[in-house]
């Protein structure tokens, strides 16, 4: 079984940096598994890491795709196997970063969401539904097709909703269950799957700056720019928090306060939905970054410590371990 690291948590939890000194210590490449980081042009709201904060570490799946290309979790998954050979190829252990779930399972399990053909006509229909009457209209539907997938996508998540109801309409099965059934599978990997955890208040407070960080650095000019390339607040790369909540203060909605306000809260719930996912999920190893002093060496030192023990990884650089 082909070694495989995970190194995950809630955005704005810190995972980058404890990333970056994994991959030094064990010889990795970093995957990224954002749905938003994909995006070219798009840096500031989506917190992407720049050339020279990877410090030489080779980093995949960012500033793949133009902003009007769909992206989505087989798209993900396809893309990101190739990343995984190339890797393997070059005798180094990848390391999978980023806060969405849905992806990390799809590439960790191997998951085979259906070989059944999607229903494109039912797709537009609830596309035109969403249109005229909204998203809130459309989670609606979804709260009755299958109330837990519902719990866990937010409603201004269009995109994530309709994928549900199709697949209720295809297959006759509800979406959280099929997951909850591809959970169960075993993955072809020898992995380490660490979820970073901190106090919500502080987590929240990181959030909050993080927010006024990415306005003071440009996020407003950010989103102008990408408008005047073409780009709509329909498309699935401006669905990203922070871009659709600019756009609605760039056609006049709101004010700016109401805007960053909005990504605010809009961000905290989203942090407390990947927490949810990521304790259903099976053989995680949670890392309370408080229980380290938050000490970046300390809590490399326990990855190591454990991967070792996995027999995942038994070149680890610079530091032993008894």
């Amino acid at each position: 079984m082909k070694p495989l690291v995970i190194v995950t948590g809630p955005t704005a939890v810190g995972k980058t940096a404890l990333s970056l000194l994994l991959a030094k210590r064990i010889g990795g490449e970093i995957v990224s598994a954002d749905s938003m980081q994909v995006y070219r042009h798009m840096d500031i709201g989506t917190a992407k890491i720049s050339t020279e904060e990877m410090q030489g570490i080779p980093h995949h799946m960012i500033d793949i795709l133009e902003p009007e290309e769909d992206f989505n979790v087989f798209t993900f998954q396809s893309m990101a196997k190739k990343c995984l050979e190339g890797i393997f190829d070059r005798g180094n252990i990848p390391i999978i970063t980023g806060g969405t779930g849905f992806y990390i399972q799809a590439l960790l399990y191997d998951i085979n969401f259906t070989d059944k053909a999607p229903n494109d006509s039912y797709r537009q229909e609830l596309e035109r539904l969403g249109e005229e009457r909204g998203n809130a209209y459309l989670h609606a539907m979804l709260k009755d097709a299958d109330p837990e997938s519902a719990a866990i996508i937010h409603e201004n998540n269009r995109k994530r909703i309709i994928r549900a109801l199709v697949f209720r309409h295809d297959t006759g099965l509800r979406i959280s269950q099929h997951n909850s059934e591809e959970r169960q599978r075993i993955s072809p990997y020898n992995f380490g799957y660490f979820v970073l955890q901190d106090d919500r208040v502080r987590l929240y407070q990181r959030i909050n700056q993080r927010v006024d960080s990415m306005i003071a650095d440009g996020l407003v000019d950010e989103v102008i720019k990408l408008r005047n390339q073409g780009c709509g607040k329909d498309m699935v790369s401006m669905q990203g928090l922070g871009y659709k909540e600019i756009f609605s203060y760039l056609e006049g909605e709101i004010s700016i306060t109401e805007a960053v306000n909005r990504i605010k809260r809009d961000t905290r719930h989203f942090a407390k939905r990947q927490l949810t996912w990521f304790r259903r999920e099976k053989d995680v190893i949670w890392i309370p970054l408080e229980d380290y002093t938050f000490d970046t060496d300390r809590i490399v030192d326990k990855m190591c410590h454990v991967l070792k023990e996995k027999g995942i990884c038994d070149n680890i650089s610079a530091r032993q371990y008894d």
